[in-house]
């Protein structure tokens, strides 16, 4: 062992953390370019995220910015997180890029889809609280308004509650992603999923009724995807092989499958 350099022995080290580095400047590059695409139309882009609360605004009340530099800054900080999101197909490539050398070939083959779904799955939750989500819970809002109340929002603070709801949803539509995670590395089994599918759709209108507001439509409409999403996922996991059921997973036994057997003397 003290024959081989010092340099040599950090070598591997060396060249994973090298390969790390280039891989996050990766990222960071992807998302300032979408940003330097984007913004020229930082205010446009806070006009089409606000819309679903504009349209409930009373007549002749606009939203308001409490602080001197919310005008530039928000919209600012909107169009960063905008480019985060955009730019998540580089960063997942990216952390695929660094992890698929560690895994087997059939390994590679499950995870791949995994990677793809969880993009869909995320933006499909966001879109799914911006078109149905975001004007149920405005019209609720602006419905319970105390009279001689006027709405009146501060664009920064409607920032930090649809960026909230967003990233919520977005996690909530990764269920069939998580589900077939679980049953893969043999954390439960899809027989132990269906055991307590009665348990995840009470859950389901827990989270519902947390995230929504307090009636009984926007909290189904929440619960009810959610539980569709378990359903899918728990079928496609009756589709896939265990992680370490298969026999790539095992090369030592292979070896010794492919030796000739022992004679008897």
């Amino acid at each position: 062992m003290s024959d081989i350099p010092e340099n040599d022995q950090q070598m591997p080290l060396v060249s994973h953390l090298t390969e790390l580095r280039s891989r996050l400047l990766r990222c960071v590059l992807a998302i300032f370019v979408i940003f330097g695409c984007l913004f020229y139309f930082t205010q446009k882009i806070y006009t089409f995220v606000s819309a679903p609360l504009r349209v409930f605004l009373p007549e002749g009340a606009t939203m308001i910015a409490t602080d001197v530099a919310s005008p530039f800054i928000t919209p600012f900080k909107l169009t960063m997180m905008v480019a985060l999101f955009l730019a998540m197909p580089v960063i997942l490539h990216q952390i695929w890029g660094f992890i698929a050398p560690g895994l087997y070939k059939h390994e590679k083959r499950v995870a791949v889809p995994l990677l793809v779904s969880s993009i869909i799955l995320f933006y499909s939750g966001m879109a799914f609280a911006y078109y149905l989500v975001f004007p149920l819970i405005f019209h609720f809002f602006a419905s319970v308004t105390p009279e001689g109340v006027s709405m009146m929002t501060d664009i920064a603070s409607y920032l930090d509650f649809v960026m909230t709801l967003f990233f919520a949803f977005g996690v909530a539509f990764e269920i069939p992603v998580a589900v077939v995670l679980l049953v893969w590395i043999g954390i439960v089994d899809v027989k132990y999923l269906r055991k307590i599918r009665p348990y995840v759709v009470i859950g389901c209108f827990v989270v519902g009724m947390i995230l929504t507001p307090p009636d009984i439509f926007s909290q189904t409409l929440l619960a009810v995807p959610m539980w569709l999403l378990f359903e899918i996922g728990v079928l496609c996991s009756s589709m896939i092989t265990k992680r370490g059921d298969h026999a790539e997973d095992q090369p030592a036994d292979e070896d010794k499958q492919d030796q000739p057997p022992a004679t008897q003397p």
